[in-house]
């Protein structure tokens, strides 16, 4: 496949990032691929994944949800009870300039598959999400908006030397400065009681019945999924989700319409996706 315009490719620290996430050497077969096709899953490492699968300039949408790097011997609270924050090996990596490298490269390889007016969301919270605000820029794209994502319902902070952390930041950017993004501007004003809608968008987590199949660690909402998708989506378009972890980008997104492409490293969340999509073919949610 050709890849037209290219990005310089980034040298410094790729070759660590391979090591860190896996690398693939030949072209990918999917992992799960729904009877109409709308729905597919691949294994692997979406920095070398992503060329590699004939999509290039023909996505809508990406909507990433990247590590965080927050597995650092810490703990938390957890339905009352205190909890490591370590979630595997995927959430730790050595330094910062590895994780920035990390966020440049994927953030690459996504924007070179964007159809020339498509869009990306990325979610985050501080530890993460200036390195990749600072990576849009330094990759042309165009930032948009910056959403704040308020829970109603954040656990506490067990050390009482901070703020309760109630909020992600999801960052909205277009492929470049001349993209003409799409905006489903009178959707949104009607979803918010015939008034523009605010960058600040409260919902509660997960509920339980979104993780009766199981959980991932940074699971988000169902609705949060779904108003992103149709605020920049049409149906029939294609998303895309790099690290799709339990698959709640794709349950929206076919629900929606929409055609989904998600990648993950680990076939533990690929079976979990795969087990929440089956649920709700069966329930008659999804066409």
């Amino acid at each position: 496949m050709v890849r037209k315009g290219p990005i310089p490719r980034l040298r410094s620290v790729s070759a660590k990032v391979s090591e860190s996430f896996g690398s693939i050497e030949q072209k990918p077969e999917p992992y799960f691929v729904s009877e109409n096709g709308e729905f597919v899953l691949y294994c692997g490492n979406a920095i070398e994944l992503v060329s590699k699968l004939d999509i290039e300039a023909s996505v809508d949408l990406i909507f990433a949800d990247p590590p965080y790097f927050l597995s650092n011997g810490g703990i938390t609270c957890k339905a009352g009870k205190m909890v490591s924050v370590n979630k595997g090996a995927w959430d730790r990596l050595d330094s910062v300039k590895l994780m920035h490298e990390f966020n440049r490269l994927w953030l690459q390889e996504c924007r070179s598959v964007l159809q020339v007016n498509g869009s990306i969301w990325v979610s985050g919270t501080r530890h993460v999400i200036y390195s990749v605000g600072f990576a849009m820029q330094e990759l042309g794209l165009k930032l948009l908006n910056e959403i704040t994502w308020e829970k109603p319902n954040p656990p506490p902070n067990l050390s009482c030397r901070y703020f309760t952390h109630s909020t992600e930041t999801i960052l909205w950017a277009a492929r470049d400065k001349k993209s003409k993004h799409k905006f489903n501007y009178k959707l949104m004003r009607i979803e918010a009681g015939d008034r523009q809608m605010k960058s600040v968008w409260r919902f509660t987590a997960p509920t339980g019945a979104e993780k009766e199949c199981g959980s991932h660690p940074t699971q988000k909402p169902l609705a949060l999924l779904e108003r992103i998708i149709m605020a920049t989506t049409d149906p029939g378009n294609l998303v895309v989700d790099p690290f799709v972890g339990s698959g709640t980008t794709g349950i929206a997104a076919v629900k929606l319409g929409r055609r989904f492409i998600g990648i993950d490293l680990d076939k533990d969340f690929l079976a979990l996706a795969v087990k929440r999509y089956k649920q709700q073919i069966a329930q008659g949610l999804l066409l």
